[in-house]
């Protein structure tokens, strides 16, 4: 085919995907969350939303950087313009499709990159349960300063989610999950071990090494000075976005940097249980800054002024980077996706 159509058809493909990924996540939101961020845009200083956009963008390259560093025990050291702009394309997919995301910027990465989009997903999971670690330390550092304020709604907040419909902590599911998990386990090793002559058996042992080469990088990293001050530079930068988020109201300026840790821990888990935080993480800061003392209306205008910045900066930096990606590589030759680049081994 030729090179000038081949680009051209590339180029219509991702400009395609991107404004269906902006539609369909725009088409999550609900008609009355549409007339409450409306509402909550009256009388803020979007000019001070500026600095708030620049942590997160700052923080996101960051989040390249440490990607890359994970790549670089496995012999990959990709192009940082390339990591970024699959970073921002992973961010913009995740508000369609939860997960879908890690898995986008892997294949993405690995097309332009060639590097084995397996190895990568186990990157991805090395990098999740680090930001797990740094969620429960933010979580530790906001309930220990602050124990009157927020730990007791902390705590209800825990009782909830352990509780079932009685009011009481159901312990029988959690040992059932639990049982079950360790049964799918064992017998997941025991057909990986007794079958491992079959050929499809054998391609998925391939795929776990992968996954299992990528998510130990982490012991082999070179650069272990550099990849926690990454980890921790994201997490502060998500911090200072909330507290110059405090500045775009008046009502909100007054607010400190602990406020800003109940925002990030709170907010944080309105992000995971609620596909991009659409409604929940509104509903989780309003909550939390009546603690300290904010109106329920001015508490949630907050809420959804913090959360629409963040979520129209993701349209945008994820919709232009769906439309970069094929440009910056424009010169480089692309190859097809082989069966160690793609996220989906071939079994026939």
């Amino acid at each position: 085919m030729n090179k000038k159509i081949s680009s051209l058809l590339q180029y219509i493909f991702f400009l395609g995907l991107g404004i269906f990924l902006v539609w369909w996540s725009i088409g999550k939101i609900e008609h009355h969350d549409w007339l409450e961020m409306k509402a909550s845009m009256k009388g803020a200083n979007y000019w001070l939303l500026v600095p708030v956009t620049v942590a997160l963008l700052v923080s996101h390259f960051s989040r390249a950087i440490r990607w890359r560093i994970l790549m670089e025990p496995m012999g990959y050291k990709p192009n940082i313009t390339n990591t970024y702009l699959a970073v921002l394309i992973g961010y913009l997919a995740n508000l369609a499709v939860p997960r879908l995301g890690e898995v986008l910027k892997c294949t993405l990465l690995a097309r332009y990159e060639k590097i084995p989009a397996d190895k990568l997903i186990g990157t991805i999971v090395a990098e999740r349960a680090f930001d797990l670690i740094c969620l429960v330390l933010i979580f530790m550092i906001t309930i220990f300063s602050q124990i009157d304020t927020i730990g007791q709604f902390a705590g209800n907040m825990v009782r909830k989610i352990m509780q079932g419909d009685s009011g009481e902590t159901n312990y029988t599911k959690l040992i059932i999950v639990g049982f079950i998990l360790l049964i799918l386990v064992y017998a997941g090793w025991y057909i990986l071990k007794k079958f491992s002559h079959n050929k499809f058996i054998h391609k998925i042992k391939e795929l776990a090494k992968g996954i299992w080469e990528g998510l130990t990088s982490v012991r082999n990293v070179r650069k272990k000075g550099w990849f926690f001050f990454h980890s921790a530079f994201i997490w502060f930068l998500y911090l200072a976005a909330i507290k110059l988020g405090f500045y775009a109201m008046e009502a909100t300026s007054i607010f400190g940097w602990l406020p800003s840790f109940s925002v990030l821990s709170l907010g944080s888990v309105g992000m995971i249980v609620t596909q991009g935080g659409i409604g929940a993480y509104p509903i989780l800061v309003q909550e939390t800054m009546m603690l300290y003392g904010l109106g329920e209306n001015i508490g949630k205008a907050f809420g959804w002024i913090l959360w629409l910045a963040q979520f129209f900066l993701v349209l945008f930096a994820g919709g232009l980077s769906m439309l970069l990606l094929p440009v910056v590589n424009r010169k480089k030759a692309i190859s097809p996706i082989t069966k160690a680049d793609s996220t989906t081994p071939n079994f026939s």
